[in-house]
């Protein structure tokens, strides 16, 4: 995402609701899609020469129309992304299907089959667009899905910006939700960000205890 956004024209629709952003994604407002995986991810998987994040299964939350999915999935991980928005999910099968899988479901809400079995939970801008009094079920669900050492890998947007979608956050916000399930191996300003998201990134590993 790269500014603040507006909810749609009637009120009664909320960020926690797909048909907020059934209308969005139906009016093409979707800044937060770069059209292509988010490039410190690129760069982090393109240089991780000594293997310390090799393929494995992933969970890619609010995965959108899939582009971080796909190119997860082309590296050699065994991705399955999950978004509750039709939209989404349709795009990121047709253009990303051969490399992983998509299903349409409410993240706070997966099937209990899913429970402690991946290796990685992939984040970025999902963290920054669900609210804020969602995060700690946030985390709950990022820990029920790994498996015991398994890695949360995301990208946080860290913003100034009042309101939202994108709701703001900060390095103690995440460090306080995140630390007592997980060991926290890197939280740095993320490097090579799109756009004038530059400077506002970081690049999360926490490693589930």
């Amino acid at each position: 995402m790269t500014q603040a956004t507006n909810e749609p024209n009637s009120e009664s629709l909320t960020s926690d609701q797909p048909a907020f952003w059934e209308t969005r994604y139906a009016n093409e407002s979707t800044p937060w899609d770069i059209d292509q995986p988010a490039p410190p991810f690129v760069d982090l998987i393109e240089s991780d020469s000594k293997g310390f994040l090799p393929p494995g299964k992933m969970a890619v939350l609010g995965c959108g129309r899939g582009h971080d999915a796909g190119f997860f999935g082309q590296k050699g991980f065994d991705v399955i992304g999950f978004d509750f928005v039709p939209q989404a999910i349709e795009a990121a099968k047709a253009r990303y299907g051969q490399w992983a899988s998509f299903e349409q479901a409410d993240i706070f809400q997966l099937d209990p089959k899913y429970t402690h079995q991946f290796d990685y939970v992939l984040e970025y801008t999902c963290f920054c667009a669900i609210r804020p009094t969602q995060r700690q079920a946030y985390v709950q669900t990022v820990s029920s899905l790994l498996k015991t050492g398994g890695k949360l890998l995301g990208l946080f947007w860290i913003h100034p910006q009042t309101g939202g979608p994108p709701y703001s956050t900060s390095e103690k916000e995440l460090l306080d939700l995140f630390s007592p399930a997980f060991e926290v191996a890197q939280l740095s300003l993320a490097q090579n960000s799109w756009g004038d998201r530059q400077g506002e990134e970081y690049l999360g590993l926490f490693i589930k205890r």
